[in-house]
């Protein structure tokens, strides 16, 4: 049921009367995570910097990495192009691209979050009988998300100057990531209101920002004679484009200011012709009966999650098809600094830096595995606040065949996209290297090693779920971070044997490379997968004895 736009009635104040009070609102119910996020991106980048200085001191050092970076299209596909061998030239080409992505990504959902998602749940329809101005909720929606994106930029032009990189150059950088965060801004509000669904706006945003990744990507990699200027069209390209550290282009930095501007105007005249909870893009009308596929809990929740594992998949395939593709050159790239050598062998846990990649590789599918598994496994809890598990336990389906509807997919999705990324990179090196098929062979057992480990991560949110619901979302996120950050830093953080063994990934074989025995290596995944098991029946025990909602 949808209400008029006429509904919302002229205000004392006019149209973005409340806009104050609903955007001290949305910052307050983004108070944790907004500023988490902001923090990451800081310092991702500043860390990087300062990774630099520590890992290549001399000019030498820093001319061979540019040259051999520079050199291989499989790098330039991921992290852009070189303009030059500065330390801030490198910073920008490492993770310049990479800080724009999550800042558009923290836009994105920050958005959809304060727009569509709560017309979707109806909280805006109460705000519309309320002292609000008919633009206020959009205006309240739009506030937070380009405060954080300022506030990266304004943190990183305070920050990078103290990793010792030149004050202009870092100021270009950061308003260049801080951009592409408006940018986006404005894309996930016109976004907001083709959509009907939260699900939707999120999925046409995440789409532009894909395919902005890959016409960067594209227009990057390619040579003297192929289609750069693809880079000019995608908004994650005018980050390395305005050359901060090199010729600077301070003009460049108007094309996210003006998409931006361009998307915010677009997004208010859209909002003024369409129906309050409804969307312009037209619903796709379903059949008049369901399918037989669709009569029990299995069915719904494959149809519910078959959406969001494509993209996962689809951004799986891409990027670990780019990355193996760099594994040729990786023994010249990191052979330039015996430093980051050393401590990209302690990640991946061999001597040999090819092998060492490769198995980093692996864990850190088996990491974002982790996290889609339990994006997965918290759907339920999603199901049950938004009031739509009711109807479904109201028929002949139990609480435990409800929980192991989604539990399935998020096994069998977890088990796809490492099969994916194993595939992927062995195709991406093999096909370098002659050897595609033995490659991808061995590269998806090497993938597949992992899924133990991931499973067991997504266990910790099924026992949150069963018996913290009101916690589950925060605690199995903490869950995956902590993972994160003992798999990646444990080891550099000088961690004890104890709490490096935190991690289930620790105790994952690292393949590929290492010989494969039944002690050393089918001995722990039996262990993680049994360890898996009981967290997924003590999670169902305690969804079965708790009520609902």
């Amino acid at each position: 049921m949808t209400t008029s736009r006429a509904a919302w009635t002229p205000r004392a104040g006019g149209a973005l009367a409340g806009t104050g009070e609903l955007t001290r609102l949305a910052m307050r119910r983004d108070r944790i995570a907004l500023p988490a996020a902001v923090y990451v991106i800081v310092a991702l980048v500043a860390g990087t910097a300062y990774s630099f200085r520590k890992l290549y001191p001399t000019e030498a050092g820093r001319a061979a990495l540019a040259a051999t970076g520079g050199s291989n299209p499989a790098l330039r596909f991921l992290y852009g192009r070189l303009d030059g061998d500065s330390l801030g030239s490198l910073t920008t080409w490492r993770y310049g691209i990479w800080a724009a992505i999550f800042t558009a990504l923290m836009a994105i959902f920050v958005v959809v979050r304060h727009t569509r998602a709560d017309e979707e749940a109806g909280r805006l329809e109460l705000m519309g009988s309320a002292a609000v101005g008919r633009d206020a909720p959009l205006t309240a929606g739009l506030l937070p998300a380009a405060g954080a994106s300022l506030l990266a930029a304004g943190l990183l032009c305070l920050v990078l100057p103290l990793a010792k990189l030149p004050a202009a150059g870092s100021a270009m950088l950061a308003l260049g990531i801080g951009g592409c965060g408006l940018a986006f801004t404005g894309i996930t509000a016109v976004a907001a209101q083709l959509a009907s669904t939260a699900r939707g706006a999120r999925g046409i945003a995440l789409g532009v920002l894909g395919v902005a990744f890959a016409l960067r990507g594209v227009g990057d990699s390619a040579g003297a004679d192929g289609p750069s200027w693809l880079s000019w069209a995608s908004p994650l390209g005018w980050v390395q484009l305005t050359r901060p550290f090199a010729a600077g282009r301070w003009w460049v930095l108007v094309l996210p200011l003006a998409l931006f501007a361009a998307g915010v105007a677009v997004a208010f005249l859209l909002a003024a012709r369409r129906d309050h909870g409804a969307g312009l893009l037209p619903d796709r009308p379903g059949p008049a009966a369901a399918s037989r596929w669709l009569s029990g809990p299995a069915g719904l929740a494959w149809r519910l999650q078959r959406g969001a594992l494509a993209g996962w998949a689809f951004g799986f395939a891409a990027t670990f098809a780019a990355s193996g593709a760099a594994a040729k050159g990786v023994g010249q790239l990191f052979g330039t600094s015996s430093a980051l050598q050393r401590e990209f062998t302690r990640i991946g846990g061999q001597t040999a830096i090819v092998q060492a990649y490769l198995a980093a590789l692996m864990l850190l599918a088996g990491l974002v595995g982790a996290a889609y598994a339990t994006s997965a496994v918290l759907r339920l809890r999603t199901e049950e606040t938004a009031e739509r598990a009711e109807p479904v336990l109201a028929a002949a389906a139990s609480r435990v065949r409800w929980g192991l509807s989604h539990l399935a997919v998020a096994a069998g999705g977890s088990a796809l996209l490492l099969a994916v990324a194993g595939l992927a990179t062995g195709l991406g090196y093999g096909l370098r290297t002659g050897s595609p098929g033995p490659e991808a062979a061995r590269m998806l057992g090497a993938a597949m090693a992992q899924l133990p480990a991931t499973l067991l991560v997504a266990g910790v949110a099924v026992v949150l779920v069963g018996w913290w619901p009101g916690g589950a979302v925060a605690g199995a996120w903490t869950a995956v971070g902590a993972v994160v950050v003992i798999s990646l830093f444990g080891a550099a953080l000088q961690l004890s044997h104890w709490g490096l063994d935190i991690s289930p990934f620790t105790h994952v074989p690292r393949l590929p490379g290492s010989a494969v025995a039944l002690r050393t290596t089918g001995t722990p995944l039996l262990w993680l997968s049994l360890a898996a098991l009981a967290l997924a029946a003590a999670g169902l025990a305690g969804l079965r004895r708790r009520d609902i909602g």
